[in-house]
């Protein structure tokens, strides 16, 4: 005969872990800012990608102190002096000289300001017309919405680099009026993403709370929807500044935007193609600056796409 265990006193075995394996386990659990800095110190283009330009940006802030002569002191006995490369090149003009013997490393230092500036202005400038009418039309409805579609609808179909030409023509080629062009060139890329996310974020339990204990709206977008679009925004941002970027040489190119003798990357390469056959570098120099340029900044933004996002992508 079988004997079974009455005793209800006896200890039952279980398989859940015990506290102090619990507790250990939950601190091991990684907070939202250390998993990004994990996925910063792994995403190889984000490394790559923000030295260049950080190592871009130390060279404009500080181009007084780094170039070793004026950008705009013309010497024409030193005109179309060879690179530090070539046989006949000197240490006192490690990329050569220009058509009018100006210091061509100068200028491209120099030239990084200009660029960087608009760029960043550009984006920056944009990011706040385009996110605004994003979420005003997100949160809102409505006719409110239907309005903000409409300035999307039409700002899409104009030809942009068009519109360019057009209004730089009218209002010149100044770094404010830039700015403010290539602002207006870019603005909708903000608004229709902005729009969609504050679609759905105002469905959300926070929002209803938020609205429950009487917070007016404008304190809810700015206070609970604005910080949900942040990594949205700062991606869009990083992403439009290297076009910005690319429009103004473009411009510059074309005897649009930047004036000479200031130096920008897309006047210098307008400047060298006359000599492109006979000195090559006038015209590589700066074509290359633009191109590694732009590309960092691309890398940089799809890290920080790569890093912010929930799922983790590598």
């Amino acid at each position: 005969m079988i004997k079974v265990n009455t005793d209800i006193t006896a200890p039952i075995a279980t398989s859940h872990p015990r506290e102090e394996e619990i507790d250990e386990f939950e601190i091991s659990v990684p907070s939202p800012p250390e998993l990004m800095k994990r996925r910063a110190k792994k995403h190889v283009g984000f490394i790559i990608g923000g030295t260049v330009v950080v190592l871009v940006l130390i060279l404009a802030v500080f181009a007084p102190v780094i170039a070793p002569s004026d950008p705009y002191d013309q010497t024409l006995t030193n005109r179309l002096l060879p690179p530090i490369w070539h046989e006949k090149g000197s240490w006192s003009h490690p990329f050569g000289t220009d058509a009018l013997g100006r210091d061509y490393f100068s200028r491209v230092i120099f030239g990084a300001r200009i660029s960087l500036m608009i760029g960043f202005f550009a984006a920056a400038v944009s990011a706040v017309v385009g996110s605004a009418l994003g979420m005003v039309g997100g949160y809102f409805g409505g006719k409110t919405d239907a309005v903000v579609m409409y300035l999307i609808n039409v700002k899409l179909a104009l030809p942009g680099l068009l519109v360019a030409l057009s209004l730089v023509s009218v209002f010149g080629g100044s770094l404010i009026a830039l700015i403010c062009i290539l602002a207006f060139l870019f603005w909708d890329r903000y608004a229709v993403v902005t729009r969609s996310v504050t679609q759905q974020i105002r469905t959300n339990d926070y929002i209803t709370a938020a609205q429950a204990v009487g917070a007016s709206r404008l304190r809810i977008i700015v206070g609970e929807v604005l910080p949900n679009l942040m990594n949205q925004i700062i991606v869009i941002a990083s992403l439009e500044m290297a076009v910005a970027i690319l429009v103004e040489a473009a411009l510059s190119f074309l005897g649009l935007g930047i004036q000479p003798p200031t130096p920008s990357w897309g006047l210098l390469v307008s400047e060298g193609r006359s000599f492109m056959f006979f000195k090559p570098y006038l015209v590589t120099i700066p074509g290359l600056a633009i191109f590694i340029l732009v590309i960092s900044i691309n890398m940089m933004g799809d890290g920080i796409r790569d890093i912010t996002a929930p799922e983790g992508r590598n």
